[in-house]
């Protein structure tokens, strides 16, 4: 069939159209030559200042010799770490969730205590944390034995003191079912307090985004409409995580499971209730789990393995200032003689740094994560090290500008001139307890409601973003 000239043009005109729409729609770039693939150890990247390691775990003769899906969390002065366990395999019948404390900082650790044991038809796989001020939560993956294609539902304790527990129930959906499907381990609490997580939802393992208003994040969860690519049992896009543009764009991140090698990113603008189909970037991933967030200055990071293999070696903090534009990357742990050698043998087992998650505590963001699926370790990087908006928050120090607190535990901000001004409360784990717009040179806020203690106070203004750490008592 010929084509008129006028047809031919119409449709190249309309391919490069959707060829733009659909450029337009990546939610993120990366700088070209970021990573050196001819160094397969480092990928060309140093250690930020103050990096170190610390061994949460280590197995031996006499205990289990299967770690993976480490995940840790701060409550109430102590750091906690969770994991699943198993004597020899990974999903083995045999596996539980075991976790280990720290009251001094993260330097000693007690032995593995049980969170969740093992089903006696089925297994239990480590679910993540959801720290508040006086309630830690435990989410419990339970994959039940026998069922095909293979999926779970997940249920969740709580704990005042992280040591005495309640009894496994069953997270709930808005309409109070159960929740049919496998949590991810790092659900993120949004500035207004909505928690946005995702799940792998049953009959086998469907992603979708999911969201609640239940402070617990125990009921109440929606699934966000999101359209996923078919994958057979699974969805082609799997263990996202997300972070948040400073125009409160979400964006989530997956693991693409048709091996391209590189992430997959889809974005919200109305909290997480809607979501953009997921498209293909140009960030390498090592098809593993990532993890992503923000810093208390707004850097955003994702820890990952970005190579463009099944290697998940080195392991990465890749940064951006805004979400738009990652240009910046950091080693938090190499290949060559920075990687301990495997010492037991177990099915899905081989060199590696397995399944980061994050968190912020202190002046600190920790990426916790299995080392050759045996040993669970941590990195830790202090914030001053890799926080990418210094310089605008040094630069917008002007006369006339100030943050202070009253004794009445009254905010007041005071800037040079009449402008809006988006103004964030973070604690100093990086969770975000109030949010507040204004426009002209002074508003003030109270506080009463925020518990004592130190946070940090983020201006944003045309002019940048500008950080001051305040004390309420």
């Amino acid at each position: 069939m010929k084509l008129s000239l006028r047809t031919k043009i119409v449709t190249l005109c309309l391919l490069g159209i959707f060829t733009c729409l659909e450029a337009e729609e990546v939610p993120f770039t990366i700088a070209t030559g970021l990573y050196d693939e001819t160094k397969s150890e480092t990928l060309g990247l140093d250690y930020a200042e103050g990096t170190e390691t610390v061994t949460i775990f280590a197995p031996t003769e006499t205990t289990d010799k299967f770690s993976n899906g480490v995940v840790m969390t701060s409550f109430k002065g102590n750091l906690y770490c969770m994991w699943q366990s198993s004597a020899k395999d990974e999903d083995a019948v045999d596996t539980w969730v075991a976790y280990s404390r720290s009251t001094d900082g993260g330097k000693t650790w007690t032995a593995p205590m049980v969170l969740a044991e093992t089903l006696e038809n089925g297994y239990c796989s480590s679910g993540g944390w959801l720290a508040t001020e006086n309630i830690l939560v435990a989410y419990i993956n339970t994959w039940p034995g026998g069922l095909s294609p293979k999926g779970g539902y997940t249920r969740y304790i709580t704990s005042e003191d992280g040591m005495n527990w309640s009894q496994p129930a069953d997270v709930k959906m808005a309409d109070g079912t159960t929740m049919n499907a496998v949590f991810e381990q790092d659900p993120h609490v949004l500035p207004d307090g909505r928690i946005v997580n995702s799940a792998h939802f049953q009959p086998g393992l469907k992603v979708y985004p999911i969201y609640t208003d239940d402070p617990l994040g125990v009921s109440g969860w929606k699934k966000g409409s999101f359209t996923y690519t078919a994958n057979g049992d699974q969805s082609r896009e799997l263990e996202p995580s997300l972070y948040q543009k400073a125009d409160g764009t979400l964006v989530m991140v997956f693991r693409d499971q048709k091996s391209t090698y590189k992430k997959m990113a889809a974005t919200s603008s109305d909290r997480g209730e809607t979501w953009s189909k997921a498209v293909v970037t140009d960030f390498p991933d090592s098809r593993s789990k990532q993890s992503a967030g923000n810093l208390p200055d707004g850097t955003v990071y994702t820890a990952s393995n970005p190579v463009n293999n099944k290697t998940r070696i080195p392991l990465a903090l890749t940064l951006s200032k805004d979400g738009n534009h990652f240009d910046k990357a950091w080693l938090l742990r190499a290949g060559g003689s920075d990687l301990q050698p495997q010492r037991y043998e177990g099915t899905a087992k081989r060199a590696c740094y397995s399944y980061p998650k994050s968190m912020i505590a202190g002046e600190y963001l920790y990426v916790a994560y299995a080392t050759n699926k045996e040993d669970v370790e941590y990195t830790r990087v202090p914030l001053a090290s890799i926080q990418m908006n210094a310089e605008s928050i040094s630069t917008m120090k002007q006369e006339g500008e100030s943050v202070y607190v009253t004794d009445k535990k009254v905010l007041n901000v005071i800037l040079p001139k009449s402008q809006a001004m988006h103004v964030g409360i973070y604690n100093v784990a990086g969770g975000c307890v109030a949010n507040f717009k204004a426009q002209g040179r002074f508003a003030s806020w109270n506080l009463t409601e925020i518990p004592m203690g130190i946070y940090i106070v983020r201006v944003r203004t045309v002019n940048g973003i500008l950080v001051r750490k305040i004390s309420l008592k």
